[in-house]
């Protein structure tokens, strides 16, 4: 079974920094793109950014320049840093993840829990 598991989101001033982390455990035998996405309530979902295994990168225009996507994977970790966030930035964030779980087995998306990031004007 597949998990990924979000971390670092919270409380920060307007034009500060956070860094969001997320880890993908249990049985994996290969991860392609990871990215992460945002969800105000009533909203529909949308994309923030994304990595491929080799690190290529593709963000939304209302985030370029000022965040940055990265991922280790040795680790199964994408990260996601924050910087000069705005009010509208402030949404729930997920990470999301296109995994194979075992050479047997398909590719399917996998989705962590949210993270709760809240921007103060």
């Amino acid at each position: 079974q597949v998990q990924l598991v979000e971390s670092g989101g919270g409380l920060v001033q307007a034009g500060g920094s956070l860094r969001l982390s997320c880890a993908a455990s249990g049985s994996i035998f290969s991860i392609y793109a990871m990215g992460w996405y945002r969800q105000a309530p009533g909203n529909k979902r949308e994309l923030v950014a994304t990595i491929t295994s080799d690190g290529s990168t593709n963000y939304a225009d209302s985030v370029k320049g000022r965040f940055t996507i990265s991922r280790d994977n040795a680790k199964n970790t994408v990260y996601l840093q924050m910087s000069s966030l705005k009010a509208e930035d402030t949404d729930v964030y997920y990470c999301n993840a296109r995994i194979q779980p075992s050479i047997r087995t398909g590719v399917y998306d996998y989705w962590g829990q949210g993270t709760q990031v809240t921007v103060s004007s």
